[in-house]
This record gives structure tokens, C-alpha cells and sequence, in this order.
């Protein structure tokens, strides 16, 4: 895409054409992005990412890092009028080359309005870069509403939601568990009805060094049950390995809806591949992002509402 000037409907079909970047491109938004901030800053990182030869979707690495943070270096300059040194500005003005963003706070700066004090050295320059890191992050952190001085993207004192990064880092292991459970299904002769699921996805998950993660609650105690389900008796399964949801069931007791957990949770497993990703689902109510591990098939009905949720110190309805 770089070297030219480009449009939404344009990167949205570069990325139709390429589904693998887009999925990875998408678990890169920040939390707080706006759709406008986020589409620019999207097509930013894709015309700067050849500049990048090290950067490979789905590994996190310095060059990822390094790319990131000068994406949001301009995203803040653009949205939020923050301003840098004058080499950072130039060198971002060049990163940001071609791409049109209408009704921008500070748009003609962007274009025409970085002001040069004279040649610096490339060392110079690349000096000014990293030492604005720390303060594009704090620009967005204060824009935002939050305490100054935390590089993450979520509120002090409380997680509201997995991080940008969190599904590349746990496709690595869940590549490893995908491949344990095909094993382990192959020596059991198959995916069906009569195997024990929970031992073998416990013995799969704790093989591959890791422990699953069992939460139970009353069936009449969920919020935002399927229409077609009525009956109040009953419990409800959520299982997790590393925060990531893996499936929920239902049952009369505990043993039969973790049975049914389970059994949903190894259907995932039988696609080609399995892959980790951001989505939404409701948490007591309230529309949450969660880490969720999804197979290639299509879903048009929801998610089943989710019954803990890993990435908050405090419970959602204690800030609201």
C-alpha cells in the first residue's frame, strides 16, 4: 500500500484480500479508538509496515513496538492537536503521507504545518522518536480521562478488557493445544458422544503445561439466556485456559454442565485451525471486549453471555 494515496473503501478491500492481516490488524485497535481514529491509524500502520521488514503479524517484537508507537504519535497529533519535536513531526508527516482524514482536529498541520529548525543527525531523530513514546502514550492516557504515566491503554487501578497484543500472544500455545487435542481425539477414535471431554481437553491443556479454569453459576442467576431456553433449574459451565474462553454448557448439576462445557469446547478444536481473538459479549449486562478461541465457521447467532470475566480487578458494575 505505501506510495500511494488511498481511501477507506481502498484499505478496506486491500484487507477483503487479505483476511489473515485483517484478523491481526484488528487485534491491534486501542480500547478507547474511536471508528474515525482507529480506520486512520489502521491504514497508517499498513503504509508504513514495509518500513518494518522485521514486523511479522501475530509476533510481537521491537519493530512492532517501534511501529505502534509512532502510529499513535500521529493518531494523537491528527485527533487530539498534541504536538512533538520537530523531527518527530517531520518524520511522521512522511509516515502519514497520502492518507486523507476529514474533519481532523489538527489536519493542516498534518499536511503543510511542520515547522524544521534546521538538519539533525538521523541518530538525532531517531532519539527524538523513542523519547516521545512514553509521551504519546501519556497524551492518549490523559486524553482519555486516565492517570498519566501507565503505557497501557486501560484505566489505573483496573482492567477493563484484554489487551491489543493478548491474542498473539496466546495463539502460540493454543497452536500447540490444537495440536495435542487432535492427538488425543485420533488415539480416542474420533470426536462423539461417549468419550469423557473434560479429561480429555484437562489432559490435553495440562500436557501442553497449562490448568483449566471451571466457573459455575445457577441457571436462574445468568442474564440474557437464549429465547428458547425457560427452565430455571440447572447449572451453567464456563471453561478457560490463560483467560481465553474456550466454551460454556448447561446442565442439571455442576458434573453435567462441565461435561457440556467441555464437549463445546472440543468442537472448536475439529476445523483446521483454531485462533485466538478479541470479540464482544455481554457480562452482567454490559457489553464487554473478552479473549475468545474461535474456529474458521461462520457465526450469526451471539455469543452466549459470559459468566466471569478475567481482565478486571474490580466487577464492572462497582464503576458504573
Amino acid at each position: 500500500m505505501a506510495g500511494e494515496r488511498s481511501s477507506p473503501d481502498t484499505v478496506s478491500d486491500y484487507l477483503d484480500q487479505n483476511p489473515r492481516l485483517a484478523q491481526w490488524t484488528d487485534t491491534l485497535r486501542g480500547f478507547c479508538e474511536t471508528n474515525k481514529q482507529w480506520v486512520a491509524r489502521r491504514e497508517f500502520i499498513l503504509r508504513n509496515i514495509e518500513g518494518f521488514p522485521t514486523v511479522e503479524p501475530g509476533v510481537a517484537n521491537s519493530s512492532l513496538d517501534r511501529l505502534l508507537s509512532l502510529s499513535m504519535v500521529w493518531s494523537n497529533h491528527v485527533f487530539l492537536g498534541c504536538s512533538y519535536p520537530p523531527a518527530v513531526m517531520e518524520k511522521i508527516k512522511g509516515m502519514g503521507e497520502g492518507i486523507v482524514v476529514h474533519d481532523a482536529r489538527v489536519q493542516k498541520a498534518t499536511a503543510d504545518g511542520v515547522v524544521s529548525r534546521g538538519k539533525r543527525s538521523a541518530g538525532a531523530m531517531e532519539g527524538d522518536v523513542d523519547a516521545c513514546v512514553k509521551r504519546a502514550r501519556r497524551d492518549q492516557s490523559e486524553h482519555d480521562g486516565r492517570p498519566a504515566g501507565r503505557t497501557s491503554q486501560r484505566p489505573a487501578g483496573q482492567k477493563s478488557g484484554p489487551s491489543p497484543q493478548a491474542p498473539a500472544e496466546n495463539q502460540p500455545f493454543f497452536n500447540r493445544l490444537y495440536k495435542a487435542v487432535a492427538w488425543k481425539l485420533v488415539s480416542a477414535g474420533g470426536f462423539g458422544p461417549n468419550l469423557d471431554h473434560f479429561e480429555i481437553l484437562r489432559s490435553c491443556v495440562e500436557s501442553c503445561k497449562q490448568t483449566l479454569t471451571c466457573v459455575f453459576v445457577p441457571l436462574k442467576d445468568i442474564m440474557g439466556l437464549p429465547a428458547g431456553r425457560t427452565q430455571k433449574e440447572g447449572h451453567v459451565c464456563e471453561i478457560r485456559c490463560q483467560t481465553v474462553y474456550l466454551g460454556t454448557g448447561y446442565g442439571r448439576d455442576e458434573s453435567a454442565a462441565k461435561a457440556m462445557a467441555s464437549k463445546e469446547a472440543l468442537k472448536v478444536f475439529q476445523g483446521r485451525k483454531v485462533t485466538v481473538k478479541i470479540c464482544r459479549r455481554r457480562y452482567k449486562g454490559k457489553d464487554v471486549e473478552d479473549l475468545m478461541l474461535l474456529d474458521e465457521q461462520p457465526r450469526s447467532q451471539a455469543f452466549p453471555p459470559a459468566l466471569s470475566y478475567p481482565f478486571q480487578k474490580e466487577q464492572l458494575d462497582a464503576s458504573s
